[in-house]
Parts: C-alpha cells; sequence; structure tokens
C-alpha cells in the first residue's frame, strides 16, 4: 500500500515516540497530520507548533472534517490502543483506510536500505549513535528513532541524499517483522512482553524470524551471547560483537576522571583512543556495535572518532540533567530487569566512591508479575532504593500484583516504597550524592520539580558552609 497517495494522515497515539516521528516524517511531506492522544505532553505540544491537530478527548467530534473524509485519510494506530476506543471502532466500523504503525514503516523504508536494530534494551542507544555518526560522516542517513536525540533535539532525522534509513525495530507485538533490513543489529533478546508472546521461546523465535528478514546481500549484526539461532539467507554476512569479545569489541578501556577512552578492534583494523561522549559502561558495548555498522556503511576512522566523541545522548537514556561535584543526578529509562542491572552496575563503575540512589517506577502489571524476583535482585545491586506504585500504561489492574511484591525481596538496607506524589517532598530532605530515576512510565513529568529540589538544595549547602 503506497502511503504517499494519501493527503491527511490521523494517528491515534500519536504522541507517543514511535508515532511522534512518522508524523513529522508526513509533515514534510505536506501532508495533513492530526491525532489523538491521552494526555499532554512537551512531544504533543512540539507537533502542534509544527502544525498538526492534536487533541485529547477520545470523541470523533472532536477531529476536524478533512480527517473524516475516507478517500483521502489513512489512520494510523498501534497495538497499545485496546480495541475499545471509540474513535478506532468509528474508523474501523465505517471502512477507514488502517494501518499499524509498523506498517507504515516497513512501507516508508522499504525502498530505502533501512538499518534496523533490534533487542529488549540497548535499541534506542544503539540506533541513535549509528544516526549520529552516519550524519557526522559523509555517508549520512535518515532515521525514525525511538527516542529524542540530544545531538538534533529530534526522533526523526531527514537526508536530501542518502538511501540509508536507520530505524528502531520493535519487537513488541511482532512489529518488526513488517520490516526488510539491509543491515540488522540484534543487541540483546532476554524475555520481555510475555503478555503477548506468551512464552521465552515464542519470544525468542520472533527474533530469528526477524532475522529471515533480511535482505540476500545483507549483514546481522548480533550480540555475541544473545539466544538467537540467525535465520536468515546464506549470502547474509553474520558479525558478533560485545564489550570485549566477538568479531567487534574493544581493548584497552580507560576508566577515570568522568571519561571513558577505549579502542575499537574488528577483524581488520583497529581504531585507538576513541572518547564516549556518554561516558557509562554499558555505552562501550552499544558504540562497538554502532561503529561496527557506520564501518560497513563506509564511514571513515577520523568522522568516527570526531563523532562518537560528540554523542549526546537521547533523552531518558543515562540522561545527565545535574553532574557536578556536589551532585549527580540521571534518568534512564529502563523498565527491564536487565537493563536495570545493567544501568546500575554502569553508574556504580563510573561513581565507586558515591552512594547511589535510585528510583524505579515499575511499567506494566503483567512485567512486575512475570518478573518479579528478576526485579528484586537487580535492584539490590542499590543501597538505597525508592520504589513507586507501578505505571500501568496500556493494562487494567492485575488482583494481588502491586510494588509491594518486588519491594518485600528486595534485599537492600535501605528502601521504601512511595506514592510518585510523595517523591520530590521526599527527596528535599535526603542527604543524596548520585540520584538516578528509573523507569519508562510518567516518572519523567517530575525530573523538572526533581532538578530544582537537588539544585536548590546544593545552593543551601553552599551558603550555609560559608556562614559557618
Amino acid at each position: 500500500m503506497n502511503t504517499e497517495t494519501y493527503q491527511n494522515i490521523y494517528f491515534i497515539g500519536i504522541g507517543g515516540i514511535g508515532m511522534s516521528n512518522l508524523a513529522r516524517y508526513f509533515l514534510s511531506k505536506g501532508k495533513n497530520v492530526g491525532g489523538y492522544d491521552r494526555t499532554e505532553t512537551e512531544l504533543t505540544e512540539s507537533l502542534r507548533n509544527e502544525g498538526a491537530f492534536v487533541h485529547y478527548e477520545d470523541n470523533i467530534k472532536d477531529i476536524p472534517t478533512l480527517f473524516l473524509e475516507k478517500r483521502t485519510t489513512l489512520i494510523v494506530y498501534t497495538p497499545a490502543v485496546p480495541a475499545s476506543h471509540s474513535e478506532l471502532i468509528y474508523f474501523r466500523e465505517n471502512n477507514f483506510t488502517l494501518m499499524k504503525r509498523a506498517q507504515v514503516l516497513g512501507e516508508i523504508t522499504k525502498s530505502s536500505n533501512a538499518i534496523c536494530v533490534a533487542g529488549t534494551h540497548g535499541k534506542t542507544t544503539v540506533s541513535s549513535m549509528i544516526a549520529h555518526l552516519l550524519r557526522q560522516s559523509a555517508v549520512d542517513c535518515n532515521a525514525f528513532l525511538g527516542g529524542i536525540l540530544k545531538n538534533y533535539d529530534n526522533n526523526l532525522l531527514l537526508s536530501d541524499t542518502s538511501q540509508i534509513t536507520v530505524v528502531e525495530a520493535d519487537e513488541y507485538d511482532r512489529s518488526f517483522h513488517w520490516l526488510r533490513p539491509w543491515i540488522a543489529v540484534i543487541t540483546s533478546a532476554d524475555p520481555d512482553h510475555l503478555d503477548i508472546y506468551g512464552t521465552a521461546e515464542a519470544y525468542r523465535e520472533s527474533f530469528e524470524k526477524f532475522t529471515s528478514l533480511i535482505r540476500p546481500d545483507g549483514f546481522l549484526l548480533i550480540r555475541k551471547d544473545a539466544p538467537v539461532t540467525p535465520k536468515c539467507d546464506k549470502s547474509v554476512k553474520i558479525f558478533t560483537y560485545s564489550e570485549t569479545e566477538g568479531d567487534y569489541r574493544a581493548e584497552n578501556i580507560r576508566i577515570g576522571g568522568g571519561e571513558i577512552i577505549f579502542d575499537f578492534v574488528s577483524l581488520s583494523e583497529k581504531i585507538g583512543d576513541l572518547s564516549l561522549g556518554v561516558p557509562v559502561k554499558i555505552n562501550i558495548e552499544n558504540a562497538i556495535a554502532a561503529i561496527a555498522v557506520a564501518r560497513i556503511c563506509g564511514a571513515t576512522p577520523d568522522e568516527i572518532r570526531q563523532a562518537i566523541a560528540t554523542y549526546g545522548g537521547a533523552k531518558r537514556r543515562f540522561d545527565f540533567l545535574i553532574k557536578t561535584d556536589d551532585i549527580v543526578f540521571i534518568d534512564d529509562y529502563a523498565h527491564h530487569p536487565q537493563e536495570l542491572e545493567m544501568a546500575i552496575e554502569s553508574i556504580k563503575a563510573l561513581y565507586p566512591d558515591k552512594k547511589v540512589t535510585g528510583v524505579f517506577q515499575p511499567h506494566l502489571y503483567s512485567r512486575t508479575r512475570d518478573f518479579v524476583d528478576e526485579f528484586a535482585a537487580s535492584l539490590s545491586l542499590l543501597e538505597d532504593i525508592i520504589l513507586l506504585d507501578i505505571y500501568p500504561a496500556r493494562e487494567e489492574p492485575i488482583e494481588g500484583i502491586t510494588s509491594k511484591i518486588i519491594f518485600d525481596k528486595i534485599t537492600s538496607p535501605k528502601k521504601i516504597l512511595l506514592q510518585k506524589s510523595e517523591l520530590p517532598d521526599f527527596l528535599k530532605n535526603k542527604d543524596l550524592e548520585v540520584l538516578v530515576t528509573f523507569g519508562a512510565g510518567d516518572i519523567d513529568k517530575l525530573l523538572p520539580k526533581i532538578e530544582k529540589i537537588l539544585r536548590e538544595g546544593t545552593k543551601a549547602r553552599k551558603h550555609e558552609g560559608q556562614i559557618r
């Protein structure tokens, strides 16, 4: 189906990070773009400022008439939208053309050289790193990203010259099966979304199906210990990577003074003394994957050296909101036990002599139920943990599933269970050195308030010290 034939594009769930970059793409093509989202956010306001119609009530009467013209309007939705959504029901009953977000992305990228980054965790960082490396080289690229890349303050990058498109390949609801990769990257395949897949085996098989979609002239880059058996065409070139092992790896890693420097090593070359723009340990491995892809695409060692040092990261991915001698405040999107473990270990390695306090907002009742022991084990790596209520997202409550089932199994010496609304006041009186907020829910809405509290607290302590 050719999406370009539609003049009006209406999104149900337009404020989602993946939906919003498609909305921006169609705005760039001169289309009329509109949509519904449940809540007003910084992202929805940005879309409105860019020319999109956005409303927040599930009511067909609020939609401008141009989007109700069936012949010229395409409806785009995500699997996260409930079947009971009245706008979705209206468009289905009136035989509008409806496409899932992943279908539209597959349609847009099918004629380009698609670099598709998949994985339970790490895919947003790796895809945004690849996009930045290519963008800063003569190769250039288009990119549909799962986070706001801070270097460009955007989740959409468009090029007038490049035929390469970088996309985050989402495994939820098997969405990534709509893609046709030239280069595929698999960062991890730890079980997740068991409400969709049912079993870890079915989850793994979904990634194996993804590898079968790689073009015969393509490449697969897979993390060395990922439990995935590739099913791609025999002509596809397969490489492994990790921090210290595989066809692509790092050597001579130096961590200290707030910096990480390493050598990139492949089967045929070494690029020495690379300085990591976002210096947390897990980003060494993410950078190895991104640099490998950039080299396959033709970026030069000098271009890569300069670009990796200037990579600013994606918002909510190891996002340093305050970084001073007195206080460090980091926000991270980690919402899976393995993500949490790697994030916590990376932060502790960066600040070995400081106390790390973590705030975690669990995401989804089903994920909490399925991984309660794993969440407790990961959070127990922190000596000080603040646990918030579950963010439900698309789900209805499940009887007996609350944050307390994780809380009771955490072995940290200091732990407390709070309502989200209680967090700012609690932090006012807490002795903090490194504070990290974790979660994929709405904890980010508190970040400006928390940042203000921490900065004011630092000023007050300095003032008190001067008086004394």
